[in-house]
């Protein structure tokens, strides 16, 4: 997972140093929980959800797989998942203007206020169902 997030083209880390693998075990069942896609048996996409606070903390596709349809079905894990723990509502923040910012308006996410002049936030609602 490390080896994707640090070869993303947008939402790059200022330092890398700033997440730990540390950080990849813990979201997979202590803090949250994490999913994989893979092709010919290589990961080439990851999600992980924070269970605390509802949020998607990682999803990211290598970047010469983007396009495959991994991201998708990944983000719809992680929300199932969070709405199944209880959660009414699902957040998460990612770099303004980037094919990751059209992803989450395209899927229907409400794109919220700028956090800062980089990072722009979007929350997602659990249906209500009659």
């Amino acid at each position: 997972m490390s080896t994707i997030r640090l070869a993303v083209r947008e939402n790059k880390l200022n330092n890398p140093a700033r997440v730990t693998v540390q950080m990849y075990e813990d979201y997979l069942e202590v803090l949250g929980r994490g999913w994989v896609c893979e092709q010919d048996g290589v990961v080439i996409a990851f999600s992980y959800a924070a269970k605390a606070d509802a949020s998607i903390w990682a999803l990211f596709v290598h970047p010469d797989k983007e396009g495959l349809g991994a991201g998708g079905p990944l983000l719809q894990l992680a929300v199932d998942w969070l709405f199944s723990l209880g959660h009414a509502q699902v957040t998460l923040g990612t770099e303004a203007n980037t094919r990751a910012d059209r992803f989450y308006q395209a899927k229907g996410w409400t794109r919220g206020e700028m956090k800062d002049a980089v990072e722009v936030f979007y929350t997602l609602q659990r249906p209500h169902c009659a």
